[in-house]
């Protein structure tokens, strides 16, 4: 290991091996065990004819819905395949499904794109250039030291997920949910990078083995991509969906839901979730070692080796600083002023996450590292390791969410289901739009399924005769509560894109927090809102 001086850190093969691919990769560019192997084949295979199957089919069905609603329910459906059995890497199965909703005629080519242009995809940008700057000065191996270093928490990998975890949480509570995990995740793959060593030093697995198959690693990188979910339920400002929810039962029921009361709300929730995300994710990725013994002197060691803070990674600190002060900051406006305020509106349009974002990454081009050569912090090489990627993903998911609503498709599949179940109770209604909720928010982006469901709910409820407070509300936390599938999440995809969470451990620890995280809401929501009095 290098000094601190060093412009560019050296690092060993496991780190290598982890931060040099912290950018999207398929399964079938990691290293797999026979047995996986022979899976993956046969998953990617059938993935190659049974997407074009389902799609194919659903459109002959003789289904009473307008024909682009019926074209875009078989092309999603086919990409859906596509993204569970991974024939092609995600992103281009994405591009698949968008090149079909033109050429059948679902949307012109100018609709189909315009979402593309959406601030997150910004978000993504200037966020994925701060972590590639932290990986290429190893602030990122600085920072895991750091936090192992701290009392208690370097002692298991167990405290080390949780840590992770709760940071997360606070952290996406007042910040973007995108913009946290892209953060943290240069450190958690650092900390991965360290326990992987630990493993191949004790000779607890192959010379050859892959540190990204690790299940401590799944465990690390999901627990930061799911807490930043369950964190941005905290406050109506942690998420998009929360203000998108919260203005329209504000708007249907003319009841205020103020900043102190939302939050009083979520806080016993968002801990039950966070407990059930805790035991879940170690239930189903128990880490290979439990025990960091020895530890402390060996944190030591190489933080002393590190040195101090080279020039560059002060700058990469400066501009962090920056961007996330930047972020920060319309959540403190809203706690001083209130949501409603002129102030907070203004700061909050002008402070955008995507504009704040790509203008914190514009200083890492515009601090030099020398001067008088005209070196600058980063290049323009540098930005193009980004993990282009994971934005391709998540733009697909941002384009099949717009068309969901401008198509009119997912206010039929709601009204549909409605019709069909019978729902006249409250329970009922609630627990319909949880279930719903959750079930768009696993194809589109959580803020598109608070923008559908949210108001295909009130009406519902309003024709039963029930208030729609308490089902719009549960509507709107179940929005955040897309966790089996890359594109559900801006989260999600960049905890896929590391590298180190294979899409079928995705789906199975995703589907439990699904199924537990439902409950949770139908349970908590109702029981709260009479506790704090929210609401009529």
């Amino acid at each position: 290991m290098t000094t601190g001086e060093s412009v560019q850190p050296t690092r060993t093969d496991v780190d290598q091996a982890l931060l040099g691919h912290s950018t999207y990769r398929s399964l079938g560019e990691q290293k797999l065990s026979p047995a996986e192997e022979k899976f993956e084949r046969a998953r990617r295979t059938t993935g190659l004819w049974l997407a074009p199957l389902v799609t194919i089919l659903f459109l002959l069905l003789p289904v009473d819905m307008p024909a682009r609603q019926q074209t875009l329910a078989g092309i999603l459906l086919g990409v859906i395949v596509l993204w569970v059995t991974e024939p092609v890497p995600i992103p281009i199965g994405g591009f698949i499904g968008v090149a079909c909703v033109v050429i059948l005629g679902v949307a012109p080519a100018s609709d189909a794109l315009a979402p593309f242009g959406s601030s997150t995809i910004f978000t993504f940008i200037g966020a994925f250039i701060l972590a590639q700057a932290m990986l290429k000065y190893g602030l990122a191996r600085r920072f895991a030291f750091r936090i192992l270093s701290l009392p208690g928490v370097g002692g298991s990998t167990i405290s080390v997920i949780v840590a992770f975890g709760l940071i997360t949480c606070l952290l996406s509570a007042f910040v973007s949910n995108t913009a946290t995990v892209a953060m943290l995740l240069p450190t958690a793959l650092g900390m991965l990078a360290v326990i992987a060593k630990m493993l191949q030093d004790r000779g607890l697995v192959a010379e050859d083995f892959d540190p990204l198959r690790l299940r401590v690693g799944t465990a690390m990188v999901l627990m930061l991509a799911y807490g930043a979910s369950v964190g941005g339920l905290l406050t109506p400002v942690g998420s998009p969906p929360n203000l998108i929810g919260r203005g329209l039962i504000e708007e249907a029921t003319g009841e205020r839901i103020s900043f102190a009361q939302w939050t009083a709300t979520a806080v016993p929730i968002c801990a039950l979730m966070f407990v059930a995300l805790v035991v879940i994710l170690l239930l189903l990725n128990k880490p290979e070692i439990r025990r960091i013994e020895g530890v402390a002197g060996y944190v030591r060691a190489e933080r002393a080796a590190m040195g101090r803070l080279s020039r560059a990674e002060k700058n990469v600190l400066v501009a962090f600083a920056f961007t996330v002060s930047l972020w920060i900051f319309p959540g403190l406006v809203a706690l001083i002023a209130g949501t409603g305020s002129s102030v907070y509106e203004t700061v909050s349009g002008r402070l955008n996450e995507g504009v704040v974002a790509v203008l914190g990454a514009s200083l890492l081009f515009l601090l030099p590292v020398d001067w008088k050569k005209r070196e600058y912090t980063l290049n323009w090489s540098d930005a193009t390791r980004i993990d282009w990627g994971t934005i391709v993903l998540f733009g697909t998911g941002i384009i099949f969410g717009s068309l969901l609503e401008d198509t009119g498709l997912a206010k039929t599949i709601g009204r549909s289901a409605s019709d069909a179940l019978g729902l006249t109770s409250l329970v009922a209604i609630t627990a319909f739009a949880v279930v719903l909720a959750i079930l768009v928010s696993e194809t589109t982006s959580n803020t598109a399924s608070a923008a559908v469901v949210v108001p295909i709910i009130i009406p519902i409820a309003v024709a039963a005769g029930e208030n729609p407070f308490v089902p719009a509300l549960a509507a709107t936390f179940a929005a955040s509560f897309g966790f089996m599938l890359p594109v559900s999440t801006p989260q999600n995809a960049i905890a896929y894109g590391s590298g180190v969470v294979p899409i079928t451990t995705m789906i199975r620890s995703g589907f439990s927090f699904d199924l537990i995280g439902g409950v949770l809401i139908l349970i908590g929501i109702p029981l709260m809102v009479g506790i704090t009095g929210i609401g009529p």
